[in-house]
């Protein structure tokens, strides 16, 4: 399913508070942006237990229970998961994973609050929550009949929301810090082949990680704990930061010329991230049109262009990154100064074309 709006996770709760108490609700977002945790804390906010059914792990008769004979009758009995006195919320995660006929169990659930002859407790929630098929993540059709009587709230990942999150729940100080200067790297879209992708969920597994390891985390250590739960080019540039909290390397310092670029072949990561740091610092300065430069930002453009010939003499296609057009082909940088880098360095640019 497509999203034509989407939320944050500090909207949920209200939405949900004025859904959820009324009608069925589905959750759709991403994987690992907190679907599931958003939920129980919703519970927990109404002072109801949770109970998770995860659509994939279940067989119809899961839900339908099992047949006793009563007075001569045949009689399904739900399971006592599920057939509770008291009320609670009930979550149906990765119901749209489910095969047709889990989905077709959960339909009396869902429509009419019931199984068999046992109703949900007044004052019972139901969501459910699911990934979408644009995820590559496993996911089913969901019948237009169950589509038409949940009500559907897309999340998104925010990095705002989520960074005030873990400053109050203990997450590392450098993936805060991290996250707080590059917020474009918090989550990024599932790769079609198998490999790790950066999510708030694998960030969390990042910090865990290090709080672990502790100071004794040594750098080789650290690059496979970050390419095993991160996008590659994430991983590499968390990385190089990780190297600049350890070192005395830092953009400031190689802009004020306190500092050279890193050489070695081993910081080539770290050279990556103050690349990238090197160029946010340009699109922020930096004027669209050269009249507006003041005389302190001709002279950043001029202490730019030598930088940039400093780190081409390293690396051509890192000083590449620098001057490098958006996703959708179109400057970053202001033209004035790619006319000028053009000028100053005819190598970088044939590179770049």
């Amino acid at each position: 399913m497509q999203a034509a709006v989407t939320v944050t996770p500090t909207q949920i709760p209200d939405l949900l508070l004025g859904l959820a108490t009324v009608r069925p609700v589905f959750l759709w977002g991403a994987p690992g942006i907190g679907k599931s945790s958003l939920v129980r804390k919703f519970a927990e906010s109404l002072g109801l237990e949770c109970v998770s059914l995860l659509g994939t792990q279940l067989a119809p008769e899961d839900l339908i229970g099992v047949p006793q004979i009563r007075d001569g009758r045949s009689v399904f009995c739900p399971p006592e998961a599920i057939a509770r006195d008291e009320p609670y919320c009930l979550f149906l995660d990765e119901l749209n994973a489910a095969t047709p006929d889990v989905q077709k169990a959960f339909y009396s659930l869902i429509l009419d609050r019931r199984i068999g002859n046992y109703e949900l407790p007044e004052g019972s929630i139901v969501i459910g929550a699911g990934n979408r098929a644009t995820d590559n993540a496993l996911a089913r059709p969901i019948a237009s009949a169950l589509v038409n009587r949940l009500t559907h709230v897309h999340l998104r990942a925010s990095a705002t929301d989520w960074l005030v999150w873990a400053g109050e729940n203990g997450v590392h100080p450098w993936v805060v810090d991290y996250l707080a200067e590059r917020p474009d790297h918090l989550w990024s879209q599932p790769p079609k082949t198998e490999e790790p992708f950066s999510t708030p969920r694998s960030w969390h597994m990042l910090s865990d990680a290090l709080h672990s390891f502790g100071p004794a985390l040594d750098e080789e250590t650290l690059t496979i704990v970050a390419h095993g739960t991160l996008t590659p080019a994430h991983a590499v540039s968390f990385c190089g930061y990780a190297k600049i909290v350890r070192h005395t390397y830092g953009i400031e310092a190689i802009i004020k010329g306190d500092a050279s670029w890193p050489r070695r072949t081993e910081d080539r990561d770290l050279l990556y991230y103050l690349a990238e740091a090197f160029r946010g610092r340009l699109v922020k300065e930096l004027p669209a049109q050269r009249e507006h430069a003041s005389a302190a930002v001709r002279e950043t453009s001029y202490r730019a262009k030598s930088l940039l010939v400093q780190l081409a003499e390293i690396s051509v296609e890192v000083a590449q990154t620098v001057i490098a057009e958006d996703v959708d082909g179109n400057p970053v940088l202001p033209a004035w100064f790619l006319v000028e880098a053009a000028r100053d360095m005819p190598r970088l640019v044939e590179a770049r074309s």
